[in-house]
C-alpha cells in the first residue's frame, strides 16, 4: 500500500487505528475530553469575510539559547530558539485527531479509524491541540525507516509552530486545487504509521522555517529530512510514557463550517464545536512532548470488508 498525498509529496497508504487505545470507563473518559477542551473559549468572533493565512512560524519573541524536548546528533545543525512561554508545564500537553473521508458528494465526513480504505478513497486529518507549541509529523511504510512529512518546506513556509486550539488540517481543504486536499489512495496494499509529535519547544537539531528551506534548496524529486537514530530512539521511548485518551465516535458527521474555517483562516475552535475523535494527554503536566500515532491500512478492492 502506498498511498499518494500529493500535498505533502510523499507516499501513504490506508487507515486502520489510532494508535493503542485502552479501555477507559466512560466517567474517565469524559474527565480527558474535559480536560482538553477546558481550555477552548466559550465563543469564537467569526465575522469577516478575509481570508487570512495562518501563520506557523514561531513566535519572535523568543530566548537565544539551545534547547528541545528531545536531542540528538543530526545531519544538519540547527540552533533552537524555544518559545518563552508563562504557562510552560502549567497544563498537560494534549493532542486532538479527527479523521475525515471524502464521500459521493465532495464532502468530508468522519470516519471510523477502523475502516478498510481501497484505491480512490481520499482521507484528511484535522489535528488540535490544547496549548502552543510546535507539530512534527513523521511516516513509516511498512516498518521502515522514518522521515519527516511535517514540517514541510512547501507547506506553511516550514513552520510548525500551533496554537492553542487552532487546528490544522493534513493536507489542507485550502489547496487551490481538489487533488491538492486529500490524501488519495492507490491500489496497492500496504501498513503505514504516522507519528504525531507534539511539544513545548522546537526539538534540538530539527531543522524548521528558514532551515529546512535552506536544507532542501537544490534537492530534486521532493525533500524530507530523516530523523537520526538517537532522536528517533528517544520518540520510541517517548511512546511507551503512559497517556490519557478519550474516543468520540461521531462516523458519518460532515465537518462543519467552522471546523474547516478554523483550519483554513487561523480561528480558534470554541466549546460549542465538536471536539476531536480521538483526545490524547499527558499524565503529568511536566511533560514537555507528547507522541500519537494512527495507523494506516490500505488494501486492494475485495480483499476485506469494513466493519
Amino acid at each position: 500500500m502506498r498511498t499518494k498525498a500529493i500535498v505533502l509529496g510523499i507516499l501513504l497508504a490506508g487507515l486502520s487505528c489510532l494508535g493503542t487505545v485502552p479501555a477507559l470507563g466512560q466517567e474517565q473518559d469524559e474527565d480527558v475530553r474535559g480536560a482538553f477542551l477546558t481550555t477552548r473559549p466559550k465563543a469564537v468572533d467569526r465575522k469577516g469575510s478575509e481570508t487570512v493565512k495562518p501563520n506557523r512560524r514561531r513566535p519572535r519573541t523568543v530566548q537565544n539559547k539551545t534547547s528541545g524536548s528531545v536531542s540528538a546528533t543530526a545531519t544538519v545543525t540547527v540552533k533552537t530558539t524555544p518559545v518563552t512561554d508563562s504557562k510552560a508545564g502549567s497544563q498537560k500537553l494534549g493532542l486532538g485527531l479527527t479523521l475525515f473521508t471524502r464521500n459521493s458528494l465532495g464532502l468530508a465526513v468522519r470516519v471510523d479509524p477502523t475502516h478498510v480504505f481501497h484505491k480512490g478513497d481520499r482521507v484528511r486529518v484535522l489535528l488540535e491541540t490544547n496549548t502552543d507549541g510546535y507539530l512534527y509529523i513523521f511516516n513509516t511504510t511498512d516498518g521502515g525507516p522514518p522521515m519527516m512529512i511535517y514540517p514541510n518546506k512547501d507547506i506553511d513556509d516550514g513552520g510548525n509552530y500551533l496554537q492553542s486550539h487552532v487546528p490544522i488540517e493534513i493536507p489542507s481543504s485550502g489547496a487551490s486545487e481538489e487533488r491538492l486536499r486529500w490524501l488519495a489512495f492507490d491500489e496497492r496494499a500496504g501498513v503505514e504509521r504516522l507519528f504525531f509529535v507534539f511539544t513545548r519547544e522546537p526539538l534540538a537539531n530539527v531543522p524548521i522555517e528558514d532551515e529546512l528551506v535552506a536544507y532542501c534548496k537544490g534537492k530534486e524529486g521532493g525533500c524530507n529530512w530523516d530523523p537520526s537514530t538517537d532522536l528517533w530512539t528517544q520518540i520510541q521511548k517517548e511512546m511507551a510514557a503512559p497517556v490519557q485518551t478519550s474516543i468520540v465516535q461521531r462516523t458519518g458527521k460532515s465537518q462543519t463550517s467552522n471546523e474547516q474555517q478554523s483550519a483554513t483562516r487561523g480561528i480558534g475552535l470554541s466549546k460549542e464545536d465538536p471536539p476531536p475523535a480521538l483526545v490524547t494527554l499527558t499524565t503529568s503536566t511536566s511533560r514537555n512532548l507528547l507522541v500519537a500515532t494512527m495507523d494506516l491500512i490500505h488494501q486492494p478492492a475485495g480483499s476485506a470488508t469494513n466493519p
